[in-house]
Formats: C-alpha cells, sequence, structure tokens
C-alpha cells in the first residue's frame, strides 16, 4: 500500500505541474509582489549579503518580526494556492482567480488543529521513551527516535479534512481518522519520502538562485527581484509536494466509500431479483392450488 500510495502522489504532482500554475497564477503575482514589496522595506544599502531578506541575518529584534510577519502572509497566500489547485483537481474547479473566504479559514484552522494534534501526540511519546530510556536505554531511544514518525502518521490519518474542506466537504476529524483505517503507516511513509523531496527541492532552488545571483550583474532591482523569488518558489514548491501528497490521500478514501456504495448497490440487486424469484414462484404456486380446486 505504501508503493501504491507514493506512486499516485508522485504521478498526481507530475502530471499537474500546468494546473498549479492555471489555477493559482494570480495568487503567485500577488505573493511575488507582496515578497518584492518586503524584501525592498528590508533591504540594507549596501544590498542583500545573501540571496533574500528570508535567508539574511537578523540585525534588529523588528526586522525579526518583520520577517515573521512576512512568512505567515506568505503562508496565507500559500494556503490559497493549495485550495485553488485541489479543487482544480479534484472536482475540476474554475473559481474567481484570488478568492479569500470561510473556505480559506477553514482549511487554516484545520492546519491549526493539525499542528496541535501533532505537538500533543508527540509529548506522551517523548514522556514514555523517556521513562524506558532510564530503565532499557535500547528500546528508550529507539522509542525516542520512532516517536516523530509516529507521531507523522495521526497527523496524516486526520489530514484528510485539509483537501475536504477545500472541497466544501463536511468531512470531520473523527470521520478522517476512521475513514483512513489501514492506510496510516503508508500514509505515514508517503509522507516522510514527499517531505524529503520537498527540502531537496527547496536546496535545489537555492542553489540555483545563489549561482544566478553570482552570475548577474549587480543591481538593486535584480537583487530585489532575486530577494522575492526565493520565498515565492519555496512557497510554490511546498503548495505542490503536499496539496498533491493530500488530495491523493482524499481520492483514496473516496474510493474506499465509491466501493462500498458499489458493494451496497449489487447486494441490493441480488435481494431484487431473489425477490422477484421467489413472488414469482409464489405466483405459480398460487395459481396451481387455483387450478386444482376449480376440478
Amino acid at each position: 500500500m505504501f508503493i501504491t500510495v507514493l506512486e499516485r502522489s508522485v504521478s498526481l504532482a507530475q502530471h499537474n505541474v500546468g494546473t498549479l500554475f492555471r489555477s493559482g497564477w494570480a495568487y503567485m503575482l500577488l505573493l511575488l509582489a507582496l515578497n518584492f514589496v518586503i524584501g525592498s522595506a528590508l533591504m540594507p544599502e549596501d544590498g542583500f549579503k545573501t540571496v533574500s531578506y528570508m535567508t539574511e541575518p537578523v540585525d534588529k529584534p523588528d526586522e525579526g518580526a518583520f520577517r515573521g510577519l512576512a512568512a505567515v502572509a506568505n503562508l496565507l497566500v500559500g494556503f490559497s494556492i493549495a485550495i485553488a489547485y485541489v479543487r482544480r483537481i479534484l472536482i475540476d474547479a474554475h473559481d474567481f482567480p484570488l478568492v479569500f473566504g470561510g473556505r480559506t479559514a477553514r482549511v487554516i484552522i484545520n492546519q491549526i488543529v493539525l499542528s496541535l494534534i501533532g505537538m500533543l501526540s508527540l509529548v506522551p511519546l517523548v514522556i514514555v521513551a523517556s521513562l524506558l530510556a532510564a530503565v532499557t536505554a535500547g528500546f528508550g531511544l529507539l522509542l525516542m527516535f520512532l516517536a516523530p514518525f509516529v507521531a507523522l502518521m495521526v497527523v496524516q490519518r486526520f489530514s484528510v479534512v485539509l483537501p475536504a474542506a477545500a472541497v466544501d466537504d463536511p468531512l470531520t476529524f473523527r470521520e478522517s481518522w476512521h475513514a483512513t483505517s489501514g492506510l496510516g503507516w503508508a500514509m505515514a511513509f508517503s509522507a516522510l519520502v514527499m517531505s524529503l523531496l520537498a527540502g531537496f527541492l527547496v536546496v535545489v532552488w537555492g542553489l540555483f538562485l545563489n549561482l544566478c545571483d553570482r552570475v548577474v550583474p549587480d543591481g538593486t532591482l535584480l537583487q530585489q527581484i532575486g530577494s522575492a523569488v526565493l520565498p515565492m518558489g519555496t512557497m510554490l514548491i511546498l503548495v505542490w509536494v503536499f496539496a498533491s501528497l493530500h488530495a491523493t490521500f482524499y481520492g483514496l478514501i473516496r474510493e474506499r466509500f465509491a466501493e462500498r456504495i458499489r458493494l451496497r448497490s449489487e447486494d441490493l440487486s441480488k435481494a431484487e431479483e431473489q425477490r422477484l424469484t421467489a413472488r414469482t414462484r409464489a405466483q405459480k404456486a398460487i395459481s396451481g392450488a387455483q387450478r386444482m380446486d376449480r376440478r
């Protein structure tokens, strides 16, 4: 099942790169403009020492706070891109280029709840691992090492609420947990591999921009553009990878529901056939009894 989930996630992402840009182009322009303005405000007089304002050393507390607000703004726009991307994949939605409303708020709230679930599930695992380490160091250290992965599995089983909220499906956390029964470890392994893929792509993107920064002649405008492109590209990579992953999870549980409905339909058809057969036999028996009475 792990191979199936991972293959579907990679295939979905690979075949929908164009879908990402077609569904989220307006948000991408907004993201670029947002990072350009913030980078211009934070740019020192002698220019950036690194590629982007997000990678510059923090010299003042105000700069750190401003950079934190910039990260939050990037995340908000990133969620909007993810929603538009998932809606285009799952239900072929063609929404207005820029949409901010209750749907976006629901997805963000669900993500916050998922983060809290991950932290709360990790705490007891770490406590148990610490207690076991005092008695049996080897087993305790092993559990300490596995604790983040177990917490990741728990989060992934609840994570189907994210694409569900994007397509206005009122799927609850409880329903998500039950619907992903038997898929937890496969989902966790897939999420781990896709996270490594996202990290690798972000590093490659950063190295590419760093190389371009060394080759391209110095210029304030070029530095500001490069500063804006780094966080924008990073956000797009994260959206592309993880939105494809969770859209795959949602598709898998909906396939399960479809199979159950199909089975129920077959059962109803068989029951109807049996009822008609019994009714025919009963009518034949009644007709035979009536002929006997006439004689």
